[in-house]
């Protein structure tokens, strides 16, 4: 794949600004190199590991003890070994940044229309102090979980600070989670402490969840605490009651019994357990995926001060929940000086374009969202030059989906044309990307701009030989510090093998269908396991949808494999705008921008129309839950999908039978 302009440059006096730059000149210096482009930087990044992350430790300012050895190889990635005799704590990082000013936002919050605040430096190390002392009067210590079912709030980050502070794990799911969602993760990891908000704001409406909350905390038999915070009822006094939730007090009074001290920061080693993330659950009970506070801070360090050059008092947003691991992500940017912009409720609300509100309002530097997103407003013909001042965003990042050309397109013809516009993949699993933003260089429309420093990925065919310029499987051949440190209850790594490294042995599948160009840029044509095959050839997904979502009156759309005749058919089904129908001029039409965008093996068998379309909690399609209806398999863990009464579409279709 080769698209010869690129869709945006950087140029000489862009390069020396930016901390890409500054970093590469440390690396010559220090390590005697002559390194003069970003690819030469990342193929010294992953030919010299220990030195490499080394750098990344000095560079970034990490606090804490590094220790003389780096890097320990072992005989596989799951047995290597970063910083072995460091000592370090997280919520330390990201507090004592004494690059901003004590009275400087580190925390703005918009919940829609409804709820605007903020929280300076001084008053999140304020919050923070006595909410680790409550949480160490309550008996928490190194190594319990505490819990939160909560919006993207204030009192959430402030809450994550303090029980890393002690050496606890954090775990979270957004409150628009059922019970049972709920309970198929934290019933695994035997909370302590449960945090939850009393409800939260979504499309102008209210939804209380003390209810919920109340069924969750009964069911959790280790849980000893449950700390309501009143975010409906933000005028609850102390000593209003908290419903029926057992063992429950508020956040306020809970806080309130401790005098703002010095916050004692708990000195860990580099692996010790940070957060607990959990796989989206669609095919079984979701994996509760552990990750190391090391491993973690240093990775989101790399990645936000050189792949999206966030430098202290920039304002960094990130549509997300609490449940993505986006929220793990943009809370790291405060390590970077950086002031956290959050946001909580619809994106459309109470007017499509209330994120740009808030950018606009707020002076933010760095627009994170989904491609779904960006999608919407490029259906809706949203123009963001004509309605918004968006002159102080520099990066604008999507990821979530694949970012297909078009979508670069609106981008930089309708929002701001001089933004670098970083589409970035990783996920979960790594909490954080594999491929993502170089602003060292120039950026050409459709494609991921480069791997990132320290990983190294290579896409390799089904006999396990590395290729370019060909669709294949996304691997890392080499151990990276954000490799899960284990998951829970599974002592033997069973499952930790099992998920990554079965496809080649010994080496990091990470279950994307991808192409690396002649620009060594990154093409992600969907996931692997959702990859259609028809007639044994393999299609990525996001090659259909990058056609089809092209189309006037089609919102959105999901296709799968079906099994037909001993073989395997495409089938498509799309979401119409309010006022169309599909019918047979439009399946032609479909079928027509597929073959001549794409090609006639990537064309549909059956296209039909559906009402609504089944989604994870963090916004992406899941075509496998689709897949298992129209196969009639039952889909394994409902309560991991935002909307899994769409599945009726699919159910039991004459079309299909």
């Amino acid at each position: 794949m080769s698209l010869a302009n690129p869709i945006w440059t950087c140029t000489h006096d862009k390069l020396l600004e930016t901390n890409l730059f500054r970093f590469r000149q440390q690396v010559n210096t220090q390590c005697n190199q002559r390194i003069e482009s970003y690819q030469e930087l990342h193929r010294w990044s992953v030919e010299n590991t220990a030195e490499f992350w080394s750098q990344i430790w000095d560079f970034c300012g990490v606090t804490g003890i590094k220790g003389d050895e780096v890097f320990v190889p072992g005989r596989s990635m799951l047995e290597s070994n970063f910083f072995p005799q460091a000592k370090l704590n997280f919520a330390e990082n990201l507090l004592n940044n004494f690059r901003v000013n004590e009275s400087d936002d580190a925390l703005v919050f918009w919940g829609e229309e409804r709820i605007k605040n903020s929280v300076s430096w001084k008053q999140l190390r304020e919050s923070v102090s006595q909410m680790a002392q409550a949480l160490r009067a309550s008996g928490v210590v190194k190594g319990d979980r505490v819990v939160a079912y909560m919006p993207n709030i204030p009192e959430t980050i402030i809450s994550m600070l303090a029980v890393s502070s002690i050496g606890a794990i954090w775990s979270s799911c957004s409150p628009d989670f059922g019970v049972q969602g709920v309970l198929d993760r934290f019933g695994q990891v035997e909370p302590k402490i449960l945090i939850a908000a009393d409800g939260y704001f979504y499309n102008g409406k209210e939804i209380d969840n003390l209810d919920k909350v109340s069924q969750i905390a009964r069911q959790l038999p280790s849980l000893e605490k449950v700390i309501v915070v009143p975010f409906l009822r933000s005028n609850t006094s102390a000593s209003d009651s908290t419903g029926d939730v057992p063992n429950a007090t508020f956040y306020q009074s809970y806080l309130s019994q401790f005098k703002v001290a010095e916050i004692e920061f708990e000195q860990l080693d580099f692996d010790h357990p940070l957060y607990i993330l959990y796989s989206s659950g669609t095919t079984g009970a979701p994996k509760c995926i552990v990750h190391g506070a090391g491993g973690t801070l240093l990775q989101h360090l790399k990645e936000h001060q050189l792949h999206n050059d966030v430098k202290p008092g920039d304002r960094v947003f990130y549509f997300t929940t609490c449940t993505w691991m986006m929220w793990n992500w943009l809370v790291s940017g405060l390590a970077s000086g950086a002031t956290l912009l959050l946001y909580d409720g619809s994106p459309f609300h109470p007017n499509p374009t209330i994120l740009f509100d808030f950018a606009e309002q707020q002076s933010m530097t760095h627009f994170g969202t989904s491609a779904k997103y960006i999608d919407a407003l490029k259906n809706e013909k949203v123009n963001i030059k004509q309605s918004h001042d968006f002159s102080t965003v520099r990066v604008m990042c999507s990821t979530g989906s694949p970012l297909v050309a078009e979508s670069f397109d609106y981008v930089y013809n309708s929002i701001k044309d001089d933004i670098y516009l970083a589409s970035i993949s990783g996920g979960t699993d790594i909490i954080s990307c594999f491929v993502l933003g170089d602003p060292s260089s120039d950026l050409y429309r459709g494609e991921i701009a480069c791997k990132g420093l320290g990983m190294a990925i290579e896409i390799w065919d089904d006999d396990g030989q590395s290729i370019v310029e060909q669709k294949g499987e996304l691997v890392c051949t080499k151990a990276f510090p954000s490799m899960p440190i284990y998951f829970w209850n599974d002592p033997q790594n069973q499952k930790y093998h099992a998920a990554y490294f079965e496809r080649y042995d010994g080496i990091w599948a990470q279950g994307d269908y991808a192409e690396v160009t002649d620009h060594q840029g990154v093409v992600i044509y969907g996931r692997s396991d959702a990859t259609l095959n028809p007639g044994g050839v393999r299609i990525g997904t996001a090659e259909i949808y990058r056609q089809v979502e092209q189309i006037e009156g089609i919102q959105e759309a999901v296709v799968i494999g079906q099994s037909w005749s001993d073989d395997v058919r495409a089938v498509l089904f799309v979401v119409m705008a309010s006022d169309q129908v599909l019918d047979d001029s439009l399946r032609s039409e479909i079928k027509l921008k597929i073959r001549q965008g794409a090609s006639p093996r990537h064309v549909p068998a059956v296209i039909l129309q559906v009402a609504d379309i089944p989604r994870t909690k963090s916004g992406k399609i899941s075509e496998l839950a689709v897949r298992d209806v129209v196969e009639g398999r039952p889909v394994k863990n409902t309560t991991a999908l935002a909307n899994p009464e769409a599945l009726d579409n699919f159910s039991n279709l004459v079309e299909l039978s």
